[in-house]
C-alpha cells in the first residue's frame, strides 16, 4: 500500500498526490493527516492533486471529509492543481466539495493560507 508523504512547512502541511489514490490509500492518508495536524498544530493544509488526472467519487468525497477533520483540528485546508478534466468530473459527479477552498497553483494556495491565519489572529 502507497503511503503520501506529508511534509511540513512552518504552520502548514504540504501533501502532493502522486500516485492514484486508491481506496486504501485515502483513508490512511486521512488518518495521517490527522494525526499529523493534531501532533504539529498546522494551521494550514494544502494539498496538491496537480498529478492526479483521474479522480472518483471516493476521493472526492475523502477530500471533503479530509478538510472537514482539518477544520474541527483549527486547521484550513486548500486543495491546488486540480485539472480541468478533474474539476469537470467531479461536477459531473454532484460533488461540490463543501467546506473545501480551492487554488489554481501552490503559489496561490499558499497566500489563502496567509490570509486565513491572519483573519484568525485578528479574530474574525
Amino acid at each position: 500500500m502507497d503511503r503520501i508523504p506529508i511534509l511540513r512547512m512552518g504552520d502548514t502541511l504540504l501533501v502532493t498526490i502522486q500516485v492514484d489514490m486508491q481506496d486504501q490509500t485515502a483513508l490512511t492518508l486521512q488518518d495521517d493527516l490527522a494525526n499529523r495536524i493534531a501532533t504539529t498544530g498546522a494551521s494550514g493544509v494544502m494539498i496538491d492533486i496537480s498529478a492526479l488526472e483521474i479522480v472518483d467519487s471516493f476521493v472526492g468525497r475523502m477530500l471533503t471529509s479530509i478538510s472537514g477533520i482539518a477544520r474541527i483540528l483549527s486547521a484550513t485546508t486548500v486543495v491546488v492543481g486540480m485539472q480541468p478534466a478533474v474539476a469537470i468530473t467531479l461536477v459531473e459527479l454532484g460533488l461540490s466539495l463543501e467546506g473545501v477552498q480551492t487554488a489554481l497553483n501552490v503559489e496561490r494556495g499558499m497566500e489563502l493560507l496567509r490570509r486565513a491565519r491572519q483573519e484568525k489572529v485578528l479574530g474574525r
